[in-house]
């Protein structure tokens, strides 16, 4: 089965580095079109240059994901260059400072949900009465091992990444008979430009340190990125609601 994503209108958030760079990159070689969305300008143009330098189709879209006149440019962005939206990657994401929670200050818990949390809603949300009139589309947010487990990051990281897993199944359930599919992945330890500012010393890292073992190998942006894809592709159909590990078996010890 061919993956069925040339000429497809694709969303991906974060794309400027990391797991999101991947992915984007992935898709515009499976022949879809990408909206390149991040924080970030110079990552983002430099992503778009490259997908059109291999004869590619893409556009920068930047700002912070987390405000809804950015959410909107992207959308709007995404109808207007490539008619429509048909797949939808919630990949932009921040790290907590792996603080317990009594430890958590309102400002790292407002940013980190509003950034890994509120914002996949928000696009999500915006980009759903395109993909109802179309009848169909895909849906794949980057969740966490985090998401998972309670020993992988700190509060705030934890609580965030459990949320876009209710959020996943959620949709699932509830578009389900409108042709949208919605899946997610959940990454173990990632070679991403991602910096975790960790109080060494406080409750946080110190109680989650013994628990990080049998974590597994250190994955690719592009081992990640080729399970987003597959996800997304017509080739994972009758995949609905699935959060799938990418983590070398650490979910599994």
């Amino acid at each position: 089965m061919t993956s069925g994503l040339d000429g497809r209108s694709v969303i991906v958030t974060g794309a400027g580095s990391g797991i999101g760079r991947a992915t984007a990159l992935a898709f515009a070689a499976e022949g879809a079109r990408v909206v390149v969305a991040d924080l970030n300008v110079e990552g983002a143009e430099a992503v778009v240059n490259e997908i059109e330098q291999a004869g590619g189709s893409a556009v920068a879209v930047t700002g912070d994901l987390s405000e809804q006149a950015v959410v909107d440019r992207v959308t709007e962005t995404a109808v207007e260059r490539f008619g429509g939206v048909d797949v939808l990657v919630n990949n932009a994401g921040i790290m907590d400072r792996m603080s317990a929670l009594a430890d958590v200050s309102d400002a790292e818990w407002e940013r980190v949900i509003r950034v890994n949390l509120t914002a996949p809603f928000l696009l999500t949300r915006a980009v759903l009465p395109h993909m109802l009139a179309a009848g169909k589309g895909a849906i794949v947010s980057t969740a966490s091992e985090a998401g998972l487990r309670g020993s992988a990051a700190g509060a705030a990281y934890t609580a965030s990444k459990h949320g876009v897993v209710g959020l996943t199944k959620n949709l699932a359930v509830m578009y389900r008979k409108q042709g949208i599919r919605a899946n997610a992945i959940a990454p173990g330890g990632t070679a991403t430009p991602i910096v975790v500012d960790a109080e060494q010393g406080t409750h946080g890292p110190t109680a989650l340190g013994p628990h990080f073992v049998n974590v597994g190998r250190v994955a690719q942006p592009e081992e990640q990125a080729a399970a987003i894809v597959f996800l997304a592709s017509d080739a994972a159909g009758n995949i609905n609601g699935v959060v799938l590990p990418v983590d070398d078996g650490w979910s599994a010890v």
